[in-house]
């Protein structure tokens, strides 16, 4: 069985990472390491390789849904952040962990940030069964990040929220660089965010359509 998916992570790669112009080698590597299976339910693992996302949770006190992300928008976000080995890493919303685990091969340190205890309890199980020893996970709201461990050369947010908040960006350190999907469904654009001179400034990458992180939805203030 585990020769089985080592082949689907080479299909996996070769059919829905490489055709979408994902070409970093470090990266690409990561993701024919990263055993996917291990980051679903038992009764999931022969779908882990499908390019589509997979739900993970159903969501905790009345939270949204939660989903591994499918692996082409994955892949292309982390391209865009330009992890390079010597980086500190925020993982917001890191689910189960699979995209913790993938940024713990491009990353010198990886904080991976959970809201609900029993996917950070699971992350941390399965990041520690795989040897990710530069991870940590936390537990807390997703929008606050974790300045604790900041400032961070790239952050991660794992869903599309309505807007970035101010505490993420404040995290990024100087040239640090925030990758994003704002907007739902087929109206997600990717951004990268880039602060330099402590100006945080952002452009369209790419269109992309992935699931919602819950906790980040817009506040409309009441009008007369």
């Amino acid at each position: 069985m585990s020769a089985d998916f080592s082949e689907r992570r080479v299909k996996m790669v070769d059919g829905q990472v490489r055709t979408t112009d994902v070409t970093s080698a470090p990266l690409i590597e990561a993701m024919l390491a990263v055993p996917r299976e291990a980051f679903v339910g038992a009764g999931q693992q022969d779908l882990a390789y499908i390019d589509e996302d997979i739900r993970i949770s159903e969501g905790a006190n009345g939270s949204g849904a939660r989903y591994l992300m499918e692996p082409s928008p994955l892949a292309k976000l982390l391209q865009l952040a330009e992890i390079d080995a010597g980086d500190s890493v925020l993982d917001v919303g890191c689910g189960t962990g699979y995209s913790a685990a993938l940024l713990s091969r491009l990353a010198r340190s990886v904080v991976a940030l959970e809201s609900d205890p029993a996917l950070a309890e699971a992350a941390k199980s399965t990041l520690s069964s795989l040897g990710c020893q530069n991870v940590t996970v936390v537990t807390g709201p997703l929008p606050q990040g974790h300045a604790a461990k900041g400032p961070y050369n790239a952050i991660f947010i794992g869903g599309s929220v309505e807007e970035v908040p101010p505490a993420l960006l404040d995290q990024l350190a100087e040239e640090g660089r925030l990758v994003v999907v704002e907007g739902r469904g087929n109206s997600g654009v990717a951004r990268l965010f880039f602060k330099a001179g402590g100006v945080v400034t952002g452009r369209r990458a790419f269109n992309a359509a992935i699931k919602p992180l819950p906790g980040f939805e817009r506040v409309h203030a009441f009008e007369f």
